[in-house]
């Protein structure tokens, strides 16, 4: 993922009523109907908010009969998990290098 799109991402779901569609479109595949009454939000918020993430590729549509039934993407949602994962492997040979230097300090006081 280029950073321009995991920013357009991170910017996207930052906004608290994105960021609770992605929580509820987690779990499967909803209705616009299903997203208004589980937020509480009015139906054109909804809407709205939900173009939003379509046009940033973070969720697809599909047609049955009236209703629209949303999904997430799921590719721009693993890159983001990539990237932070970069950060874990960083933290953990930090974390090693820190248990080496613990390790080394009581063996000295050992002696």
């Amino acid at each position: 993922m280029n950073t321009s799109a995991m920013q357009l991402t991170l910017l996207t779901i930052a906004e608290p009523n994105r960021f609770n569609i992605v929580e509820l479109l987690k779990k499967g595949p909803r209705s616009v109907s299903d997203i208004v009454q589980a937020l509480n939000i009015g139906q054109p918020q909804v809407s709205r908010h939900l173009r939003i993430m379509s046009d940033a590729g973070l969720v697809y549509v599909e047609r049955k009969a009236q209703q629209r039934i949303y999904s997430l993407e799921a590719q721009p949602f693993q890159e983001l998990d990539a990237w932070f994962d970069s950060f874990s492997r960083l933290w953990e040979d930090r974390l090693d290098k820190l248990d080496d230097l613990l390790s080394e300090i009581k063996r000295e006081e050992q002696e």
